[in-house]
């Protein structure tokens, strides 16, 4: 905890993160997809992709592994263009636009502790049909459309790292940021698609995820106020 507010305060001095931000990042996306929502939506995913037993384990993991490529491209993106609209709006807005994202960190954070109750609507709600058999197109398309469709409970996880990456003066660091929370959403896809009984045995941990969403959810909140009192020192 000691290194993490370090490094948050290094952060916020200078615009650059340290690596615990990218470790935090992956375990992000390996929560959101540990979440009770989020496995509820898993054997969708993967029927949609490939199907279940009814193919080799190496074409299942192919396929699994062109889906989370073409998830990691899209989020990839995301935090380039986070980082660059945040730049802009930085030399805009400064303080300002520095209170709006820390703002958003809060109120995404107070959503995983439970205090504010609200959905964020996705921009993408049902999946599209096509072929199960294609090995790489397919797959890859469809990842780069579930990108853009984030179950309710990896949202405010995903959102909360995005503000950060538009905070970030690193454009490369700010794409890892999302690319790692890709990452860790896809070791639990891959997992799922491989081993099919990986998603009934992953339920065991949806009451331990709760735990670790509140975990994070404090994490976010703390990191709110760490930077308000930045900005707002300045005055005193």
């Amino acid at each position: 905890m000691e290194a993490l507010v370090l490094s948050l305060e290094q952060y916020i001095k200078t615009g650059q993160f340290g690596l615990i931000f990218l470790l935090i990042s992956f375990f992000g996306g390996v929560l959101a997809s540990l979440s009770p929502c989020s496995l509820s939506v898993l054997p969708i995913i993967i029927a949609y992709v490939g199907g279940y037993s009814k193919q080799s384990g190496i074409r299942t993991f192919l396929q699994m592994f062109f889906f989370v490529l073409g998830l990691s491209f899209v989020l990839t993106l995301v935090g380039i263009f986070c980082a660059i609209g945040g730049r802009a709006f930085v030399s805009l807005g400064g303080s300002y636009f520095i209170l709006i994202m820390a703002s958003v960190i809060l109120v995404f954070g107070l959503n995983l502790l439970g205090v504010l109750d609200f959905t964020m609507p996705t921009l993408v709600k049902r999946m599209p049909k096509g072929d199960t058999h294609s090995l790489f197109l397919y797959p890859l398309l469809l990842g780069a459309v579930f990108a853009l469709s984030s179950t309710p409970c990896s949202t405010p996880i995903l959102v909360g790292i995005m503000s950060f990456a538009s905070l970030s003066t690193n454009l490369i660091y700010a794409a890892l940021m999302l690319f790692m929370f890709s990452l860790g959403q896809g070791v639990i896809i891959i997992l799922a698609g491989v081993f099919t009984s990986f998603v009934k045995n992953a339920r065991i941990f949806s009451n331990v995820s709760e735990i670790f969403m509140k975990l994070m959810g404090l994490l976010l909140t703390i990191s709110a106020f760490m930077i308000y009192y930045n900005v707002f020192s300045k005055f005193f």
